[in-house]
């Protein structure tokens, strides 16, 4: 079972960093192979260096999509999480 979905980041560094790691930590932690898009470039949700290197900024719209088993669920989890600010405090 395959499933996509469109975010808006709503994280005020995007995905740099801290917050860039935290994303691949969660994407590694919901078990569902995960990919993530901006633009034409597609990557690996549970690589740093993919999702590093596609520069997503705050307020980018970036394209999930989960293959396999509980694909909704993932994808509820990593959108809400690309919603949120993770900006260190």
């Amino acid at each position: 079972m395959s499933a996509t979905r469109t975010v808006t980041v709503g994280s005020s560094h995007g995905l740099h960093a801290r917050p860039a790691k935290l994303f691949v930590e969660a994407a590694q932690g919901t078990g569902v192979q995960m990919t993530l898009a901006k633009g034409e470039k597609s990557v690996n949700a549970a690589s740093i260096l993919g999702v590093m290197s596609l520069g997503v900024e705050k307020g980018d719209e970036v394209v999930l999509t989960a293959e396999g088993e509980n694909t909704e669920a993932a994808l509820d989890a990593l959108e809400e999480f690309l919603k949120t600010d993770h900006d260190e405090a």
